[in-house]
């Protein structure tokens, strides 16, 4: 049975709406039943792009392109500058975009993609963030990764602000649709609009990132535009700081924060947080393993990538992966303190950037803040700090100093303050 069946059978005499878009309420049958774009050039095994995003056009062309066999690499406009590149790494076949299909001519193959259409299954290409060189281009085999789907769950109405070329938002679509939920796609991803969005649909479920939440923070839309409806906040892609989800909790008494963790190499795993105003999450769920090498956390999953197209195996021998995340463990759950590339040396006295960040956003009127490790000819490296006030015009940079050498030591004092806006990616993650 194809996908497309199996979920007109589960939506099967229901008219209850799926997808709330911007155009409208839509039932599944009403998103089925679209004029479909004309796929017949496409073969199985084919490489396809599919530009995109949460509209009903988009969703159909995505269900049926899984449904014969492609490997699919979904990407968003936003990205327009790197699809080219994108194009190349995942030797794509045909790009789609609106209802313009065209086909690529490359002539080249690889190991893995020729293993995928061996098994005959639907493919899966995402592309890392790239914080770190390149970004990564990450196969999985499609029919592992819909198997999650098969356990019914309960579902609730959820904005899916996660994008469409994320593991996380491609997740929440498939969960709401095998689930018989709720989704809400925004008309944009402005804090204004996503809590407006929120009201106007009585979401229960924001899944989202620490800096958009800071941004949420920043917009003084808090606590009073958030609505009774919106019960669970969840946050992950990037490591959140004590201040900010202290703050929130604070704010918003009667949400439940969560904290999410996962890395498209790895599929989605399971995830508990020790509490709403907690750090520490416990990893774990069916096939997923977890052990901490010399503070760095691995994983070790069977729902994992086939492997990069464009970059060598990260995985071990024994099929483990650092996630080069430094974390602190008590009792099972882990906190992430910060990434193996954020460690500071200055003079041979190690740090993280969290940390300075922390005491950073701490101080009164600090909105954003980005801290990062600099050449020092003497001393190794020293710190450097990026600074984006509530209001520049009115921010005090000898008080803010003042304020970092009063709660940090002083090899973790920024050696350069710099009062700029904090670069932000199409993700809402600080790049």
């Amino acid at each position: 049975m194809s996908l497309i069946e199996k979920l007109t059978q589960k939506w099967e005499n229901s008219d209850d709406p799926f997808l709330i878009h911007p155009s409208g309420k839509l039932s599944f049958t009403e998103v089925s039943q679209q004029e479909p774009v004309d796929l017949s050039s496409i073969r199985k095994g084919d490489v396809v792009v599919l530009i995109g995003d949460f509209d009903p056009a988009s969703i159909l062309t995505l269900l049926r392109l899984i449904d014969l066999g492609v490997i699919l690499v979904p990407l968003t406009v936003e990205t327009a500058d790197d699809h080219e590149y994108f194009f190349e790494s995942a030797l794509v076949d045909v790009i789609i975009e609106g209802r313009t299909v065209r086909r690529r001519e490359h002539g080249q193959t690889h190991p893995m993609i020729e293993e995928l259409r061996n098994r005959g299954n639907a493919g899966l290409v995402l592309f890392s963030t790239g914080t770190t060189g390149r970004p990564k281009a990450i196969l999985h085999d499609f029919s592992y990764f819909l198997k999650r789907f098969d356990t019914p769950r309960p579902t609730l109405r959820t904005i899916n602000f996660l994008l469409f070329d994320h593991i996380g938002g491609i997740n929440t679509l498939l969960h709401t649709l095998f689930n018989r939920g709720v989704v809400v796609a925004p008309a944009d991803r402005s804090v204004e609009a996503i809590l407006s969005s929120c009201e106007e649909h009585q979401v229960e479920v924001l899944p989202t990132t620490p800096t958009f939440l800071r941004m949420m923070l920043m917009s003084g839309l808090i606590p009073d535009k958030v609505p009774p409806s919106l019960g669970i906040i969840t946050y992950g892609t990037e490591r959140m700081d004590q201040p900010t989800l202290d703050q929130l909790c604070e704010l918003l008494p009667d949400v439940d924060f969560r904290q999410t963790f996962g890395m498209s190499e790895l599929g989605i795993v399971r995830v508990k947080s020790e509490s709403r105003n907690s750090l520490f999450m416990k990893i774990g769920g069916e096939g997923v393993e977890t052990q901490v090498v010399g503070e760095v956390l691995q994983i070790r999953s069977t729902n994992r990538m086939l492997g990069y197209l464009n970059a060598p195996s990260p995985f071990d021998e024994e099929g483990w992966y650092d996630t080069k995340d430094v974390v602190e463990e008590i009792g099972g759950f882990y906190k992430v303190v910060g990434r193996t590339s954020e460690v500071i040396n200055v003079g041979g006295l190690k740090f993280m950037a969290s940390e300075v960040e922390r005491v950073a956003l701490l101080y009164r009127g600090v909105s954003l803040v980005k801290v990062y490790g600099k050449n020092n000819p003497i001393t190794g490296q020293h710190a450097e700090i990026i600074v984006q006030p509530s209001n520049s015009k009115n921010f005090d940079k000898i008080a803010f100093k003042k304020h970092l050498s009063d709660h940090l030591q002083s090899h973790m004092i920024p050696r350069k303050i710099m009062i700029e806006e904090v670069e932000i990616g199409h993700r809402h993650k600080r790049s």
